[in-house]
């Protein structure tokens, strides 16, 4: 269960990062993909926690 949560979350977050980033440019796509894909393991996890 643990494992996807993080894949679910991870995706949420890139995804969310590259739709923002991606009207900007590439570049900042990309670092807003990766920093989506961190925040959504985070919340993710976090999540999991409070739950269980």
């Amino acid at each position: 269960m643990g494992r996807m949560v993080d894949f679910l979350g991870m995706t949420v977050g890139g995804w969310v990062g590259w739709a923002v980033g991606g009207r900007l440019s590439l570049f900042t796509a990309i670092l807003l993909s990766i920093v989506g894909t961190g925040a959504g393991l985070h919340v993710g996890r976090r999540w999991l926690g409070d739950c269980f």
